[in-house]
């Protein structure tokens, strides 16, 4: 596994994340992993979660939404609500945790979460068959609160999307 993750300290202003990483794959196979509803659903989320469920309508204006179950049985919901696509190179959308039907609902385990996270995912030609992705999260329309629990929550950010970026990196490596 060829992987290179940035520490939230490396790039980051106060109140945003910054992660990124190099997989072993051309820029469209890992463009398609992450706008293929079939193939979306395959890696998506933290280690030791099962996706349970995955809708992409890829447009702006459309919506992925997605269903995690962790490890200990807890459903989560999930939704990306595309702002801007440009194939194989960006996508930008709002993140949010979400109930069933794909309205926004507070993080399950910390009621202080920002309600919305302004994303923009890049697709970065690496060169011999590779593809960097970078990750760039700002609390989007959040309280001065809810920016403290995002700031002081980059660890776990980190954490949860190296889980995500290996299952990504395991998912490419067979598929």
């Amino acid at each position: 596994m060829t992987s290179t993750t940035t520490k939230p300290g490396d790039r980051t202003k106060p109140f945003e994340f910054f992660i990124r990483r190099t997989f072993k794959a051309p820029r469209d196979r890992v463009w398609k992993a992450w706008t293929e509803v079939e193939q979306f659903g395959q890696w998506w989320g933290p280690k030791g979660f099962d996706n349970v469920s995955t809708t992409i309508n890829l447009r702006p204006g459309g919506m992925a939404h997605y269903q995690l179950r962790s490890p200990e049985g807890q459903d989560m919901w999930g939704r990306l609500l595309f702002r801007e696509i440009v194939p194989q190179e960006r996508l930008v959308f709002i993140v949010s945790f979400s109930d069933p039907k794909g309205g926004v609902s507070r993080h399950p385990l910390h009621e202080g979460w920002p309600l919305h996270i302004f994303s923009t995912v890049r697709f970065i030609d690496a060169g011999a068959r590779k593809t960097e992705i970078s990750i760039r999260w700002v609390p989007y329309e959040a309280t001065d609160a809810e920016r403290k629990v995002f700031e002081d929550g980059k660890d776990s950010m980190t954490a949860g999307w190296s889980g995500t970026f290996d299952r990504l990196d395991s998912y490419l490596a067979t598929a």
